[in-house]
Parts: C-alpha cells; sequence; structure tokens
C-alpha cells in the first residue's frame, strides 16, 4: 500500500522541480495525485508517465475560479483530497529591491501567498463535510528563515507562507487538520537563475553552494521525502513545524 495508500492529494506546480518530485513520490507511495501547472500540457506528460493514478490538471494559482475548478476536477476524478501541496511559486530576479516594478511583486504574493487563500477556500469546506481531517503542505523557503539580499520580496513573500503555515496549524488543529511548511534551500529548478541573479556558471554555483553546510543543492528528492513523511499517519502529532530541507542552511 504505501505510506500513502488510499490518499488522496492535488500537488500545484507539479509539471517539474520540487512539484513534480512530490507528485511521484506521493503515486510511489500508493496515492491518488491530481498534478496542476499552469503548463498544462506538460503536466499531462508528466501524469501520463506516473500512470492511472495520477491527472492533471492545468491551473493559475493566483486566479480563484481555476483553483475552485481544480479542487472540483480532483473531488470528481479520486475523491475529496486528503492531501494538499501548495507548491506552485515564483520569484522575481535577484537585484536590489527597488528593481522589481510593481506588476512582478503583484504576481509573485499573487502566486505564492494569494494562492494559498484561494486553495484553503476551496479545499476547507470539503474536509469540514468530511469530517475526517487532513494535511495542508506549504512550501516555504528557507529565503522566510534566514533571507539572502537581492531577493528582499520574495523573501517576504515566502516568510508570509511560513507564518501562514504556523496560524492555519493552530486554527484547525482541533478539526484535524494538519498545516506544516516545508523550507527548501535554493535547487536547480526552473527558478534557478533567477534566485542567483547572475548567469548559470560553475562559479557562480560554487559561490552559493559555499553558503550551504552540506556542499550542495536541494533536489525533489530531499523535498518530496519530507513531503512524504509529514503527509504519512508517521507525522500524525506534527503539525505548525516550518521544516528546513536546506542542507544546514539556516543554522
Amino acid at each position: 500500500m504505501g505510506q500513502l495508500g488510499g490518499k488522496v492529494a492535488i500537488v500545484t506546480g507539479a509539471a517539474g522541480g520540487f512539484g513534480e518530485g512530490i507528485a511521484a513520490a506521493y503515486v510511489a507511495e500508493g496515492a491518488r495525485v491530481v498534478l496542476a501547472d499552469l503548463d498544462g500540457a506538460r503536466a499531462r506528460q508528466v501524469a501520463a508517465r506516473l500512470g492511472e493514478a495520477a491527472s492533471a490538471c492545468a491551473c493559475d494559482v493566483s486566479v480563484r475560479a481555476e483553483v475552485e475548478a481544480l479542487v472540483a476536477h480532483t473531488e470528481a476524478t479520486f475523491g475529496v483530497p486528503d492531501i494538499v501541496v501548495n507548491n506552485a511559486g515564483t520569484t522575481h530576479r535577484n537585484q536590489p529591491m527597488l528593481g522589481v516594478d510593481e506588476a512582478t511583486f503583484d504576481r509573485v504574493f499573487a502566486v505564492n501567498v494569494k494562492s494559498i487563500f484561494h486553495m484553503t477556500h476551496a479545499v476547507l469546506p470539503r474536509l469540514r463535510r468530511r469530517g475526517t481531517g487532513g494535511v495542508i503542505l506549504n512550501i516555504g523557503s528557507t529565503a522566510g528563515i534566514r533571507p539572502r539580499p537581492g531577493l528582499s520580496w520574495y523573501n517576504a513573500s515566502k516568510g508570509a507562507v511560513n507564518v501562514l503555515s504556523k496560524s492555519m496549524a493552530v486554527e484547525l488543529a482541533p478539526e484535524n487538520i494538519r498545516v506544516n511548511a516545508i523550507c527548501p534551500v535554493m535547487g536547480v529548478t526552473g527558478l534557478f537563475e533567477q534566485f542567483m541573479g547572475l548567469p548559470d556558471t560553475p562559479e557562480n554555483r560554487a559561490k552559493f553552494v559555499a553558503t550551504i553546510p552540506l556542499g550542495r543543492f536541494s533536489q525533489p528528492s530531499d523535498i518530496a521525502a519530507a513531503a512524504v513523511f509529514l503527509a504519512s499517519d508517521a507525522a500524525a502529532f506534527i503539525t505548525g513545524v516550518e521544516l528546513p530541507v536546506d542542507g544546514g542552511r539556516t543554522v
């Protein structure tokens, strides 16, 4: 059955990077998973590779109606979700804070923070009607714990995610709905060069790796392992944590 046998999950931003890794790990552990992504075609490719336990849904998580449609698709396809992973995220290019325009700022907060507002409004009533609890995992960041210069507005959005996760955990605990944040350090994903703000060269990578005590960037498998554990019954008494998966970056 696996650690997540019989569970239904939604993973946003699942067409690549951390989200794809989480979705694949969930399917391997017995869950049925809806992969949501702005890039619907790529999400469908990943879902097809994962097999019958996976379904894809194109979704802009910053748009309320699209998130509602995603949750309705999940319920119609597999049932009410037991696990929701709010992974979709974006950033601005690493640069001085006054270099980021208002439209970019708004997009960062819409995708990273407001998306959780939309998802909670869509999912929570369904979890309450079912009455058996659930798990919400928000993908925060070490940027919200120990921020780097040059990513100030992104850092602020992830700080919001980290604190929101704790607040949700306290409010929803009486209903057996656990909420935790996973805080990755930078990984080689689609946003990698924007995070660095520099060309992706071995020399520039070395500068960033030097700040991570375990000496490497995060990988999707690292984040996926944490996401499996926190969604499983083994973590039944864990809620409200912001878990750095960061090779010691925040120490």
